[in-house]
């Protein structure tokens, strides 16, 4: 490949530390796809023969059955993808293997290749997060009346639905299905043709290999393009805040899974038991999931640090970017996947969420609501008259529900008998039909919406 400079091959420990072979054969469908986008483009600007093209497309879909059939050797001597893809076609086509080379570099293909691939990638996990989506919202669907505490702090706030919270993960998966596009849309530019990072001399047409690679452009700067990695960063901060929404799914999943809690039961499918304790069921999945940010997470601080102190244009320092960036691919398309199954054959226990949702007076603000809205009485004073009645309530040991008219008179004369209309947490919830509300009807309404806007193929 490079002999010609050098006298003698490298040490055994420099092939060790040069070779990315063993990770980044992951791109072989799109080294292929690209060097057969180029060869087509070199023939059509009169560099290459038809004959010598033909031979190298052949030769190239010849070399990528025998990867898909598992019958390629690969090796670590020729370094990465590029040299090996290369070297088998000049085995099967002969000499005119060499003249594909032609008008590119490494640099360019590599930066080409990692870009197709993490299209690609962004695509899968798009119909991956969609497919969650509507999961989460069939269950808000059938989950609308089902009520349960709101959390603040993870103490009892105010009731809600279980419909609602899970349309609340909804949103956030969808700003990340937003993000994802986003990273797709500042990619989709076409380094190949780059060279090194000059460009090149030969009349080579980037616009058609760009457009034949599915590229809206090609890149408009040759040094920024065989040096520019902010795709597979950008790429995998969308992978994280990804895993952080499906981290705090998972924490929830583990506390709702507890004895003390029994709001929902996972099973067996994503469960686990224990060596010694027959009656364990462990949530192992939600577990693992709520651990995959870090590996993510890790990913993108990595290749931040690897970037940050790179001089224009490439640096072998930039080989490091695929063995953290594959692995915290593969890892939310896991979690993903998990998340899905858990969800789609989750069983809720309505009845424990509804004798939790109806203590530790979660239906305070409610009071105070009513007291502002039917005795006229100011917020900060119905504040702190409903914190009184709260004081009662401890004070006989019951829930706010469980007072008397008398006891709620002894707090606020101005309380009468249809406040108790207010204090169920079933009337609670459905009182919060603000746009955004906890109630019902709010909730199949937005249910509604998601799935329109889910079956759309456009842009969120």
């Amino acid at each position: 490949m490079w002999g010609g400079r050098f006298a003698s091959g490298p040490d055994a420990i420099m092939e060790e530390i040069n070779a990315s072979i063993d990770f980044d054969k992951r791109f072989y469908k799109q080294d292929i796809e690209g060097s057969k986008a180029h060869a087509t483009m070199l023939e059509a600007a009169g560099i290459l023969t038809k004959e010598d093209k033909d031979a190298i497309i052949k030769g190239l879909d010849q070399v990528r059955s025998e990867i898909d059939a598992g019958s390629f050797t690969f090796s670590r001597a020729l370094e990465d993808i590029h040299m090996n893809v290369e070297a088998r076609l000049k085995d099967l086509i002969g000499e005119p293997a060499g003249r594909l080379h032609t008008g590119r570099s490494r640099n360019d293909q590599v930066a080409t290749d990692f870009k197709l691939y993490v299209r690609d990638t962004i695509d899968m996990f798009i119909g991956q997060i969609k497919t969650l989506q509507l999961e989460m919202v069939k269950r808000a669907e059938e989950e609308a009346d089902t009520v349960m505490p709101g959390f603040t702090h993870l103490q009892s706030a105010q009731p809600v639905t279980f419909g609602h919270h899970m349309l609340a993960y909804v949103e956030m998966l969808g700003r990340d299905v937003s993000r994802f596009y986003g990273a797709r849309k500042r990619l989709n530019e076409c380094p190949l043709g780059s060279a090194a990072l000059a460009g090149t001399s030969f009349p080579i047409d980037r616009e058609m290999t760009a457009g034949a690679l599915g590229f809206e452009r090609p890149t408009a700067n040759s040094l920024d393009a065989v040096a520019d990695r902010d795709f597979v960063l950008e790429a995998l901060s969308c992978a994280s805040i990804c895993a952080m929404h499906l981290s705090r799914l998972s924490e929830e999943l583990v506390i709702w899974s507890t004895a003390q809690f029994r709001f929902v039961t996972l099973s067996d499918k994503f469960s686990t038991g224990s060596s010694i304790m027959p009656q364990k069921r462990n949530p192992d999945a939600a577990e693992l999931i709520r651990a995959k940010i870090g590996r993510i997470m890790g990913a993108l601080t990595s290749l931040m640090i690897v970037m940050k102190g790179l001089p224009l244009a490439y640096s072998k320092d930039m080989q490091e970017d695929k063995e953290v960036a594959f692995d915290a691919f593969d890892s939310l398309g896991l979690a993903l996947a998990a998340m899905t199954g858990m969800i789609n054959d989750l069983k809720v226990n309505r009845e424990a969420m509804r004798d939790a949702a109806g203590s530790g007076f979660s239906t305070a603000t409610d009071l105070a609501d009513w007291l502002v809205r039917e005795a006229n009485v100011p917020f900060r004073d119905a504040h702190h008259i409903t914190g009184a009645a709260v004081a009662k309530a401890e004070e006989k040991g019951c829930d706010l529900d469980g007072l008397t008219i008398e006891d709620l008179k002894e707090v606020d004369e101005r309380i009468d008998s249809r406040v108790f209309k207010v204090l169920s947490v079933e009337n609670s919830v459905k009182s919060r039909t603000s746009y955004g509300g906890t109630s019902p009807k709010n909730v199949r309404e937005q249910a509604a919406r998601w799935k329109e806007q889910l079956a759309s193929s456009e842009e969120e």
